[in-house]
C-alpha cells in the first residue's frame, strides 16, 4: 500500500536533501576559497570553523524544509509552489545564519560564501526534487506506487475528481470504484463503476486495502456526511471531503475560525486585506505618475493629431461601472466622429467601423487612446491592473446572463488586465474574459500585477481585436 511506501519515500527525501545541502555547502567553500581566491589565502578563518558550522546548518535546513511543507505529499500540485517554498526556506536559513554570526561576532565568516551557498542550494534542491518527481511520475504511469481510493457518493464533484485523475495518470491515483445509494449498481463513468450502496463501507473498510476515502456526496445526501466521516475515521483510513457545491461556491473558498466555529467564505479576495490594498494603491499612484511623465510627449502628439484631423473634443469621456458598482467617467482620446448619445450606446465598435477616424484607428490599434486613463488611476477611479470596466447598459445585461459577472466589481477596474494579455479584448468571449478576471481577483499578488504589466508591453498594446 502507498501509505507504507510514502514513509520510506519521505525518509529517502530527507536523506537526499541532507546530502544536497552538505555538498552545496562544501562546494560553496571550494568556489570561494579555492577558485575565487589564491590557494595560499583561504580566508582568515580555518577550514575547521566552516565545517563545524555545517554540522548545525544541515539539520537546521532540514527543519526549515519541513516547516515549509517540503516533505508533504504533493500529487497534483504545481511545481512552482515547491520552488517558492525552497526559496523561502533558504532565505529563512540565510537570515538565521546571519543573525547568529552577528551575535557571535564572527565578522570574518565569509558572507560571499553564504551567498554562493544560497544560490547553489536553491538550484540543486529544486533540480533534485524535479528529478524525483519525474522518476515517481514515470513509475506511477507504469502502474506502481499507486494510491488506492474509493469514492463515497456519485455527484458532480465525483465526476470532476475522476476527470482530473484520468487526465493525470502520473499522480499515481487508482480509483477502485464509487458507492452511492441512488445511482444503480454497475453504472460506469469513464471506466469507474458504482459498486453498490454506501452501507457497503462496513464490509470494504475492514479489508484494509484502501489508502484513502474521498467523500463526494451530492448535496441531497449531506445528511449522511457526519455518519460516513465518523465511520471512515474509526477505520483509520485517511478521509478527505470533496464538496459538491460548485454551483453555490464556484471558486476557491477559504475558512476562518470564530471562537472555534469554522466559517467558509465564498470567495477569497486578497485585496480586501488592508495591507494588500495599500500596497496596490501605492503602486498605482507611483506607476500612474511615472506613466504620465514618460508618455506625456506621446499624449501631446496624439492630442494635436486628434484635434487637427476631426471636429470635436480631444478627450472622450464615457460612464463606466467601477469598484463596488459605482459609476465613474473614464477618459480616452476621442477616436470617433461626434455622434448622438443614443447612437453611441447601441453597441461595441466593429471591424472597419465607419465612425472611427483615421487617426483614431491607429490610436485604437496601438492602445494609445487609453493613455488618458492614467489620470483615472491617479484619481483612484481605476488601477494599473484589473478587470476592464464596462458601460452601465452592458453591466445590466451581462449580470443577468453570465454567472459571477459582478464579482469583477470587487476590485478597481484596470488599464490592463489578465484577460487582455491573454487576448480577450474587443469582440471576444465575455464568459472567458470573466473567468480570467475572477482568476486574477482570487490570485492577486504584487508579482502577478508586475507580470501582467510586463506582458502588456509585448501582448497587450497591439492586438488584432482592438479596432
Amino acid at each position: 500500500m502507498i501509505k507504507d511506501n510514502q514513509k520510506y519515500l519521505n525518509r529517502l527525501h530527507v536523506i537526499v536533501d541532507a546530502v544536497t545541502i552538505a555538498c552545496m555547502y562544501m562546494l560553496a567553500w571550494f568556489i570561494k576559497f579555492v577558485i575565487m581566491e589564491q590557494p595560499e589565502n583561504v580566508g582568515s578563518l580555518p577550514l575547521q570553523t566552516y565545517f563545524t558550522a555545517m554540522i548545525a546548518i544541515v539539520p537546521g535546513y532540514l527543519v526549515l524544509y519541513n516547516e515549509c511543507n517540503l516533505y508533504t505529499p504533493k500529487r497534483g500540485t504545481q511545481t512552482r509552489y515547491e520552488f517558492f517554498n525552497i526559496v523561502k526556506a533558504n532565505l529563512m536559513g540565510a537570515a538565521v545564519i546571519m543573525m547568529l554570526l552577528y551575535v557571535a561576532k564572527l565578522i570574518h565568516f565569509s558572507r560571499e560564501m553564504l551567498l554562493i551557498f544560497f544560490v547553489l542550494n536553491v538550484f540543486t534542491s529544486t533540480l533534485t526534487r524535479r528529478i524525483i518527481r519525474k522518476i515517481l511520475r514515470f513509475v506511477r504511469k507504469k502502474g506502481y506506487n499507486l494510491k488506492h481510493i474509493l469514492l463515497v457518493g456519485y455527484s458532480r464533484a465525483a465526476e470532476g475528481y475522476v476527470d482530473r485523475i484520468m487526465e493525470n495518470p502520473e499522480w499515481g491515483y487508482h480509483i477502485c470504484g464509487i458507492l452511492d445509494d441512488k445511482v444503480p449498481r454497475g453504472t460506469v463513468y469513464k471506466g469507474i463503476k458504482v459498486l453498490g450502496s454506501i452501507d457497503n463501507l462496513h464490509y470494504i473498510l475492514p479489508e484494509n486495502k484502501l489508502d484513502e476515502i474521498a467523500v463526494t456526496l451530492s448535496l441531497i445526501n449531506y445528511d449522511r456526511l457526519e455518519e460516513i466521516v465518523n465511520f471512515c475515521e474509526k477505520s483509520g483510513v485517511h478521509t478527505k471531503f470533496i464538496p459538491d457545491y460548485n454551483s453555490i461556491i464556484p471558486s476557491r473558498p477559504y475558512t476562518e475560525d470564530i471562537l472555534g466555529l469554522p466559517v467558509i467564505n465564498i470567495r477569497y479576495v486578497p485585496l480586501t486585506n488592508t495591507f494588500n490594498w495599500m500596497l496596490k494603491r501605492v503602486m498605482d499612484v507611483v506607476g500612474s505618475i511615472f506613466g504620465i511623465v514618460i508618455s506625456s510627449p506621446v499624449m501631446l502628439i496624439s492630442a494635436i493629431l486628434v484635434k487637427c484631423t476631426s471636429r470635436g473634443p480631444i478627450i472622450f469621456k464615457q460612464q463606466r461601472i467601477g469598484y463596488h458598482n459605482k459609476p465613474f467617467m473614464m477618459y480616452k482620446f476621442r477616436t470617433m466622429q461626434i455622434q448622438k448619445e443614443t447612437v453611441e450606446k447601441k453597441g461595441w465598435t466593429t471591424p472597419n467601423d465607419p465612425r472611427v477616424t483615421r487617426i483614431g484607428r491607429f490610436l485604437r490599434k496601438t492602445s494609445l487612446d487609453e493613455l488618458p486613463q492614467l489620470f483615472n488611476i491617479l484619481r483612484g477611479d481605476m488601477s494599473l491592473v484589473g478587470p476592464r470596466p464596462e458601460r452601465p447598459q452592458f453591466v445590466e445585461k451581462f449580470k443577468e446572463e453570465i454567472p459571477r459577472y459582478m464579482v469583477k466589481h470587487q476590485v478597481r477596474p484596470g488599464l490592463t488586465g489578465w484577460a487582455q494579455v491573454n487576448g480577450y479584448r474587443g469582440d471576444t468571449s465575455i464568459v472567458r474574459r470573466v473567468e480570467f478576471d475572477i482568476y486574477y481577483i482570487e490570485n492577486w499578488s504584487l508579482s502577478f500585477d508586475i507580470k501582467i504589466l510586463f506582458l502588456t508591453f509585448f501582448k497587450g498594446f497591439i492586438n488584432k481585436n482592438a479596432y
